[in-house]
């Protein structure tokens, strides 16, 4: 039969439906149930023995701190710009490694107050020596890398966050998230205090040494009027010393501000130097504004003149004319100032990144009060010569006196100055609040927030299912050998029959069913043969033009013998006059089936050490004979290609209506290729299972190379597991006596 105008038996096809994936799945339903009951198994097991996990939330809000007209917002609409980015600022600082020490080092001195073993987990140390008390806690450094686990989240577009601490103790997950929460509130209000305590510090250092000063200055005036000097003043002299004392102490403590607002500023520039550096050099210009200086200093000077004309002025002086109209001046000043830093602040939040826009703030307040606070400086220092050519012309005989009370009465105000500074200071340290406020404390849970055990079996059984689904997807896409009569067809190779395996066949070496078609005719595997024997029957349209038939495989044990032994035996059971040969002179096997002896044969035959008559044998079934190998040679390739093997094959074609030819694996050796030249057609056998895709093509081209009639292929061993098993309910339906039919 020629290959292009073969009929297709199946309709093959390039890619895997819904149906070839469920045919997987039943084909591999053991591997499927065991590795899916495995990862079950597994995940009781894991359930069962897990150790319950206690959940306890802290809830915090963190909102920026507040401030003057200065730092407040341009628009308040968008007052919390830029607040999700400093809520994760603090979240880092938070989870810094200083916090967990810190919190560590207080959870070690919470269990050395409570030392009840029981309610701790995660402080205890787990990896005790002989030394150790199997009840002690970690160390700090263990402890605080332990803390790692303790989560801390913002709520999505809120300023509320959230630490939670997990432990197979339920007291001490409540006890880490309450102490977290505790100390990290401590810590954010000790950096808001930061900067009002650098100017405390200072101030209570110029604040001693001014003291230090009053009394040495004490001490000399003592010691001058008990020499014999002058004990007393004119009033004359003592409204001057006290008009100049009076700003003389104003310019001391102003110098104080001045040098406390220098140390503040350094700072303040150094970490925005840290965190934007060109904002800073931006900043560093806002001295060289003109127009605002020019309204700073002009303030400045009319504030001085008011104090100047507040000291000159008796009775009811804050109701005089002039000091009511350098009100009225400096007001309308610091209106037109505060406008012009309006503007300045926006150009340059305009495009400032929101984590510094607080300290950029800060450092333009202070930009500020430094410029004020020079400018001050200066007027005083011009109030205070212009005091002092008054006070060089004072008589010389109270002039020492004069200085000595001058100087006294300069400290004794400046340090009252200085003392009421650094208490307002001090006011504003502690009154400073943080801007963490503790909504909710963390509480003892009364349930385990995990394992979620059901959760856990569930996931085990889908991922038991999902491996094993895997494993034969994988296998299956690996495996490369042939399976159904779809996988040969798909290949352009035609497939005469399929033929299912035949139970009993080689069970503990017996070979009683390998003749299926004669020891049970009604089975299903007989009825494939019959529907092998007719699509081999009518392969050619020309009377007789089939008459010698090549049966031959790929490689070893893919039942070439069996396929020939009944292809034979079904065309002797239709009354064809059929005669079997079996040319695998390498191990020969017919001879077995039929019980007989191997010699003598068709080797013997070649030889001429036996005629045609002694070497054809007889079977159970009538009109089938055959022929067994004989002696087995030393040159198998040479004996088939000889003249006396053509003229065999030429004397039995006239004796019988058909000849099968049982040969050995065609990529094995070359006699299968030998005898496809010398028959009218060759029929490969492919083994479900075992024969691998590449070999059944080669198989095929070694056929097809040379002048042969190839008749296409026969499926041994197939599963009707694999989608076919209604063609083999037909055959029990029809095959089977009535007395034993099923409906199907």
């Amino acid at each position: 039969m020629d290959n292009g105008t073969q009929n297709d038996l199946y309709t093959s096809t390039d890619t895997n439906t819904l149906k070839d994936y469920i045919r997987l799945i039943r084909n591999n339903w053991l591997p499927v149930i065991l590795i899916t009951l495995s990862g079950l198994a597994v995940a009781i097991l894991y359930a069962v023995n897990a150790v319950d996990i206690y959940k306890s939330t802290t809830t915090l809000r963190i909102s920026k701190s507040g401030g003057d007209v200065l730092t407040s917002p341009l628009m308040p609409e968008f007052n919390d710009w830029g607040n999700d980015r400093f809520i994760a600022n603090e979240i880092e600082v938070m989870t810094s490694y200083t916090t967990r020490e810190k919190v560590a080092s207080a959870l070690i001195d919470s269990f050395y107050m409570n030392p009840d073993a029981s309610k701790y987990n995660v402080l205890l140390n787990n990896d005790v020596d002989l030394f150790e008390s199997p009840n002690s806690p970690k160390t700090i450094n263990s402890l605080t890398k332990s803390l790692e686990g303790v989560s801390v989240d913002q709520k999505r577009g809120l300023d509320i966050v959230e630490i939670t601490a997990e432990s197979p103790s339920p007291t001490e997950a409540a006890l880490i998230s309450n102490t977290y929460a505790h100390l990290y509130m401590i810590i954010n209000l000790d950096m808001n205090r930061t900067q009002l305590r650098l100017v405390t510090d200072f101030l209570e250092d110029q604040k001693s040494e001014k003291q230090k000063e009053l009394n040495d200055s004490e001490e000399t005036l003592k010691i001058f009027q008990e020499k014999g000097g002058l004990i007393a003043l004119d009033e004359r002299a003592t409204t001057l010393i006290g008009l100049l004392a009076e700003f003389e102490s104003q310019k001391g403590v102003t110098q104080v501000d001045l040098m406390a607002s220098n140390k503040v500023l350094e700072n303040l520039r150094k970490e925005l130097e840290r965190q934007n550096p060109r904002m800073a050099d931006y900043l560093t210009s806002l001295s060289s504004q003109t127009y605002i200086t020019a309204i700073q200093n002009e303030i400045v000077k009319m504030e001085i003149n008011r104090e100047v004309a507040l000291s000159k002025n008796e009775g009811n002086q804050k109701n005089s004319a002039v000091v009511k109209e350098y009100d009225r001046k400096i007001s309308n000043l610091q209106t037109e100032r505060d406008k012009q830093l309006e503007v300045l602040k926006a150009g340059i939040f305009a495009s400032s990144p929101a984590q510094v826009k607080e300290l950029t703030q800060k450092i333009i307040e202070q930009e500020v009060k430094n410029q004020a606070l020079q400018t001050s400086i200066k007027e005083l220092d011009k109030i205070v010569k212009s005091y002092e050519k008054r006070f060089l012309k004072l008589p010389k005989s109270t002039l020492e006196l004069a200085r000595l009370k001058r100087r006294l009465e300069a400290l004794e105000k400046l340090y009252l100055l200085l003392e009421q500074r650094y208490q307002e200071a001090l006011i504003n340290v502690e009154s400073q609040p943080g801007n963490v406020i503790i909504i909710d404390k963390a509480r003892i849970p009364n349930s385990p927030s995990k394992p979620n055990r059901t959760l856990i079996v569930l996931v085990g059984l889908v991922l038991g299912a999902g491996l094993a689904f895997g494993y034969i997807f994988i296998r299956n896409y690996f495996d490369d050998t042939i399976k159904t009569p779809e996988d040969i067809q798909s290949k352009n190779i035609n497939v005469l029959a399929w033929i299912p395996k035949i139970e009993g066949l080689g069970v503990n070496g017996k070979q009683d069913f390998q003749f299926i078609v004669a020891k049970s005719p009604d089975s299903i595997p007989s009825e494939a043969f019959r529907a092998l024997r007719t699509r081999v029957q009518y392969s050619r349209i020309a009377k007789d033009s089939l008459k010698t038939i090549l049966i031959t495989s790929a490689i070893p044990k893919e039942g070439k013998t069996t396929i020939s032994i009944n292809l034979a035996g079904s065309f002797a059971l239709t009354n064809k006059k059929t005669l079997l040969i079996d040319c695998d002179l390498r191990k020969p096997t017919v001879h077995h089936v039929f019980k007989s002896q191997r010699v003598p044969g068709l080797i013997d035959y070649l030889f001429g050490d036996a005629n045609l008559i002694e070497i054809i044998k007889p079977t159970d079934i009538d009109n089938l004979s055959y022929i067994p190998t004989g002696t087995i040679p030393p040159n198998p390739a040479e004996m088939l290609d000889s003249n006396q093997m053509r003229d065999l094959l030429e004397k039995i074609r006239a004796e019988y209506d058909l000849v099968v030819i049982d040969s050995p694996p065609i990529i094995a050796v070359t006699d299968s290729e030998i005898l496809s030249n010398m028959v009218d057609g060759t029929i490969i056998v492919v083994s479900a299972d075992t024969t691998e895709f590449d070999l059944m093509e080669r198989a095929v081209e070694l056929i097809k190379q040379e002048n042969t009639h190839f008749l296409g292929t026969v499926l041994n061993n197939f599963s009707f597991k694999s989608g076919y098993g209604s063609y083999y309910k037909y055959y029990y339906y029809y095959s089977t006596p009535d007395a034993k039919r099923t409906k199907v």
